[in-house]
């Protein structure tokens, strides 16, 4: 197991300078124009960029009020007695609220989390799993949706929030599962 744990530190230095300097390679002996092609993407992510904005100022506009309003306070109010029959701590709720919303907003409340109750907190643990094993669904949706103008989303928004509370109600068990 050492053994393993060594490989994979060894080789997880060289990783990202060898993405960095393998791509480049690879196109230059195939013959393509590496740094035109570069200036290409980079001009296409910036039209991407400038598209997306209205979409961003939306979302974000939106994900203040709902804080501000109280909003946030009234639904974790709400939800408490239901998440207490499961076995859900109520001082996750913020975060399962937020982290569909917004990816700072939960990472504020992950870091308000640690200076509340410690960094080895099991609480703290909870959130950091939800934080990194969830997305933020309704701003991954304004963001990808509106960059290609689609305006209809269909299943999107369900499957993605059913991802999203699967993957939190998990990070709540295994948690408790492996740090008791």
């Amino acid at each position: 197991m050492e053994t393993l744990r060594s490989i994979i530190e060894i080789a997880s230095v060289f990783v990202l300078p060898a993405l960095i300097v393998g791509f480049p390679l690879y196109g230059l002996l195939k013959k393509v124009p590496v740094y035109e092609e570069f200036v290409e993407g980079a001009k296409g992510g910036f039209q991407v960029a400038v598209t997306i904005i209205p979409y961003l100022v939306a979302i974000l506009f939106a994900i203040g009020m709902f804080r501000a309003s109280g909003a946030m306070d009234f639904m974790v109010d709400g939800l408490r007695p239901l998440f207490g029959l499961i076995g859900i701590p109520p001082e996750v709720l913020p975060m399962m609220i937020m982290r569909p919303l917004t990816g700072s907003g939960s990472a504020a409340i992950v870091l308000d989390m640690i200076n509340q109750f410690g960094e080895d907190s099991i609480l703290v643990k909870m959130v950091a799993t939800m934080f990194g094993s969830t997305e933020t669904t309704f701003y991954v949706i304004a963001v990808y949706f509106g960059a290609v103008n689609v305006k209809k989303t269909r299943h999107a928004v369900p499957a993605g929030l059913l991802a999203d509370i699967v993957a939190m109600i998990a990070a709540v068990f295994v948690v408790r599962w492996l740090f008791g």
